[in-house]
């Protein structure tokens, strides 16, 4: 797998995608419906049950690797997706097409085959690609803080904050989105007063100071 440096943190950063799958699968394994579809009122986080998140997670790697950057990372289309618009295009907010993707056994190869994609990109891309081409973020709220999580290769002006990444910068935003998702997902299951299986890595937003690391 491709790394910047050994000294660079998106070695570890780059190398985390090879276990994110993993963590992730286990700490949804076994959940019944109700457990997945569990949301509340108390936190901003909890609005998004354990489904949603998941199915956020599996759309917005295709969303950023193949709609934003395909022209660059696959130029012949030979990225493996058929049907491109039920995952990163729906009608539902971010999120697959619930109508297509709503099943567990159904959410999580869609986001195993998404994790793959970004290895198959780092494994294959040389780090002048990666740094060399940017994509534009549209303006967010989040993305002044969101930011700072970048020691380089982002750019963020504006209230609210828009700006730009590198592909580079993009597969760090990627990982430490599902970072996050994980984090969000294990304050659901403490929610439900359920146990908690995988130790989350400690970057990404959600480690950011400012963060809502609210607790149930």
């Amino acid at each position: 797998m491709i790394v910047t440096s050994q000294q660079s943190p998106d070695c570890e950063t780059f190398s985390g995608f090879d276990v994110l799958y993993d963590l992730i699968k286990n700490e949804v394994a076994g959940l019944r419906d109700k457990e997945l579809d569990f949301t509340s009122d108390n936190w901003e986080w909890s609005h998004w049950s354990i489904r949603m998140q998941l199915s956020h997670m599996a759309s917005l790697i295709p969303r950023w690797i193949i709609v934003r950057l395909g022209h660059i990372l696959y130029p012949d289309n030979d990225h493996g997706y058929t049907e491109i618009n039920p995952i990163a295009s729906s009608n539902y907010d971010r999120r697959l097409d619930d109508e297509k993707y709503w099943e567990i056994q159904e959410i999580m190869p869609a986001l195993e085959k998404a994790i793959n994609l970004v290895i198959d990109v780092l494994n294959k891309t040389s780090i002048e690609i990666l740094q060399s081409n940017k994509v534009k973020r549209d303006p967010s709220p989040q993305w002044e803080l969101m930011s700072k999580a970048h020691y380089r290769g982002v750019t963020a002006v504006g209230n609210p904050a828009e700006g730009t990444m590198t592909i580079e910068a993009t597969i760090r935003h990627i990982y430490f989105e599902q970072t996050t998702h994980l984090f969000n997902i294990q304050r659901l299951k403490k929610a439900q007063g359920l146990s908690l299986i995988s130790e989350v890595p400690k970057v990404g937003y959600w480690v950011l100071p400012g963060w809502d690391i609210s607790q149930p």
